[in-house]
């Protein structure tokens, strides 16, 4: 069926617009109740970044739920991975975070997580679009059962603690010279807070919020102020959250970014060696490199791809008993402690994982050969390109080209008006023929 809100990853798009409005978040919160706590019994957690749209978004949410006679429990401005924690540790009905991750302060968005503190599959998305289009059309609760929305304090100390759980207690993080850029985000408190903890010799950036400044010039998706740091600081490594600190990108210490996918291959590596990977290998999207799969199986580990989305990759990992998936933007899931990507844990990680080595990050993260590959993102305005008779065909004149010896993926973003287009190959030639066929055919439908 046809989606009319929610996209990739909950719902998002640009403020005061639909399906961005209040009215939305009003509609959400009543069918949301109505679906998940049809007695009008139970509380429901929300957390939200910091955009200057939030409070609004979260007001809303408020009047939908205490309309419903559950009450709303404030967590504030944390981390996404800190409301799944929550929703899970105080046996709420469902959490929701307010936060357009990666996107600029103008978009904001809405993240669902059931009981278990868990992304909802397809089908409980769609039901729930039903139930926002007859959300005003049934009986609300009787004045007598309004709740009344209640702050909840320390969310963000406890999420800090979950996540230092898991580094050794033998770990040398202790004055590695590290960057941290928090993108003006969720994530602006909680993360320096636990960097410093483990005696971290920390520099901040992008840790002063405005409610404009998300993203704008910081962060996972625009590292050119991390690199920068990191190279004046001298610093052994550089760490950038996203606007809900649900990613991290990695950059060595020479100032070059590391790919996801290197990333992911490290800690799994570090996974196995220690007898704590279970399932027999990873979970990644089919936007991860295929020398990622090359490697894994010359260790005799495999790699299950899914969807993109980190929800389709937790779905896959609990349903096959992996404990770690993640996605090459950066959502890395270790769900022997969180359900769902969280930056700041897969941080952790890679630090403790360094501070073991004796080893330059450079060096260290550079696990596999990759294959060559280019992903282009091509704005467009109208109809989905992806459905014109034009790009079929070039998709399918790509296939041929690359045979086995390549992969094409060419989708809609779920996130923004986007068509993202990513060839690899064996022979980087081959690649960026069969790209610029795609490419070029996206670009005149859009």
């Amino acid at each position: 069926m046809a989606r009319q809100y929610f996209g990739t990853d909950g719902i998002r798009g640009r403020v005061n617009q639909q399906p961005m409005t209040a009215e939305t978040a009003l509609r959400l919160a009543i069918a949301a109740a109505r679906t998940f706590a049809p007695d009008g019994k139970g509380a429901v957690v929300i957390g939200r970044d910091t955009r200057n749209s939030g409070e609004m978004i979260e007001a809303a949410l408020v009047a939908g739920l205490a309309s419903m006679g559950l009450t709303p429990l404030l967590a504030g401005i944390v981390p996404t991975p800190a409301v799944a924690m929550t929703t899970r540790t105080t046996s709420a009905c469902f959490g929701l975070m307010v936060s357009a991750s990666h996107n600029k302060y103008e978009d904001n968005g809405i993240k669902l997580f059931s009981p278990e503190g868990l992304k909802f599959d397809d089908p409980t998305e769609e039901a729930l679009e039903a139930a926002m289009a007859a959300a005003f059309d049934d009986s609300f609760a009787p004045p007598e059962t309004i709740a009344t929305p209640q702050r909840m304090v320390g969310v963000g100390d406890d999420y800090v603690r979950s996540c230092l759980a898991t580094v050794s207690s033998g770990s040398k993080i202790k004055g590695m010279k590290v960057v941290l850029d928090c993108a003006h985000g969720a994530g602006f408190e909680t993360a320096p807070e636990a960097l410093l903890h483990c005696g971290a010799d920390l520099t901040v950036i992008g840790a002063g919020p405005d409610g404009m400044n998300i993203n704008a010039g910081y962060g996972s998706t625009d590292t050119g102020a991390l690199k920068a740091a990191v190279l004046n600081c001298g610093a052994d490594i550089g760490l950038a959250l996203d606007g809900d600190a649900d990613r991290v990108i990695v950059v060595d210490e020479t100032g070059a970014e590391i790919d996801g996918d290197q990333v992911m291959a490290l800690i799994a590596r570090e996974l196995h060696a220690t007898g704590r990977l279970k399932g027999g290998g990873i979970v990644s999207t089919v936007m991860s490199n295929m020398g990622l799969d090359q490697y894994l199986q010359s260790v005799g580990l495999t790699l299950a791809r899914t969807r993109v989305g980190d929800r389709y990759v937790g779905e896959h990992m609990r349903a096959h008993g992996f404990n770690f998936g993640g996605e090459p933007s950066g959502h890395i899931i270790l769900s022997d402690v969180s359900t769902t990507g969280d930056g700041l844990l897969a941080g952790l990680h890679v630090l403790s994982v360094l501070a073991a080595s004796g080893q330059k990050m450079s060096a260290l993260a550079r696990v596999f050969e990759p294959a060559p590959q280019e992903l282009v993102n091509i704005r467009y305005s109208g109809p989905n390109p992806m459905d014109s008779a034009r790009v079929k065909a070039a998709l399918a004149e790509a296939e041929i080209l690359m045979g086995a010896r390549g992969r094409m993926v060419a989708r809609k973003s779920g996130t923004e008006p986007l068509i993202r287009v990513m060839a690899e190959a064996l022979e980087a030639d081959l690649m960026k023929q069969a790209l610029q066929l795609v490419v070029d055919a996206v670009k005149a439908e859009a």
